[in-house]
């Protein structure tokens, strides 16, 4: 054995999105795997482009993602829901980061900065599909308790480059990589 490598701590981020189309969804939960997320959501909004989710092709590409961080344990892969139970199901306590371009803060660090103070929070990323959320829905997230509004920058992403930013942001500021 020439060394050993620490395994890390499971984490305990959640992560709740609108399912995309295969190549791109495939590519969004590896992504989201490799970066810590132990629980992917997937949500369905009027917006949403995908009819159905497959459990098994997401399972699959976690795995992989898995095994290629070297991570032991495989994220939670939930059932594919509607945007409001996905909120109900939420945990009481779990602060929810939601990706909206309206948001008033423009620098994605500084809206985060309420997450460092005090205990580390338990942390939900939601990012929401192409055309963004209905006003219904951008009303019902903006409704819920703890809840932090997370600017991507001026340009708009696509869903799955802004996965990538959004739970990229989260670590560094107020999750595991600090």
């Amino acid at each position: 054995i020439i060394g050993l490598r620490a395994q890390t701590t499971a984490g305990d981020l959640h992560y709740l999105f609108a399912p995309l189309k295969h190549a791109r969804l495939d590519y969004m939960v590896q992504k989201a795997v490799e970066l810590g997320a132990a629980r992917l959501q997937p949500v369905m909004t009027r917006h949403t482009q995908v009819a159905r989710v497959n459990a098994e092709r997401m399972r699959a590409n976690a795995i992989e993602a898995a095994e290629q961080c070297g991570i032991l344990s495989i994220p939670d892969i939930a059932p594919a829901c509607p945007l409001a139970r996905a909120l109900e199901d939420l945990d009481e306590g779990r602060v929810l980061v939601f990706c909206d371009e309206d948001a008033e803060v423009k620098d994605p660090v500084a809206a985060l900065a309420v997450l460092r103070r005090g205990r580390p929070a338990r942390l939900a990323v939601l990012v929401g599909p192409e055309g963004g959320f209905a006003e219904e829905e951008r009303a019902l997230l903006l409704r819920r308790p703890q809840v932090v509004r997370l600017s991507l920058g001026p340009r708009i992403l696509r869903a799955d480059t802004a996965a990538i930013a959004a739970l990229a942001l989260v670590q560094a500021v107020a999750g595991d990589w600090r």
